[in-house]
């Protein structure tokens, strides 16, 4: 059972990691708040599309 929350904490900050990359990389080119909000709740999808496209 501990090896599951692991898990689940692992992957929460996973997710919390990539949330926050998304919206740093976001604001940091498009100097806008909402674009990063966006960018954030698409999390690692936009990091993947900044990699691939810049």
């Amino acid at each position: 059972m501990k090896m599951n929350e692991n898990a689940k904490k692992a992957a929460k900050s996973g997710i919390t990691f990539g949330t926050c990359l998304a919206m740093v990389i976001s604001y940091a080119n498009w100097h806008s708040v909402f674009w990063a909000i966006v960018h954030g709740l698409l999390s690692w999808l936009y990091v993947i599309y900044f990699v691939i496209v810049y």
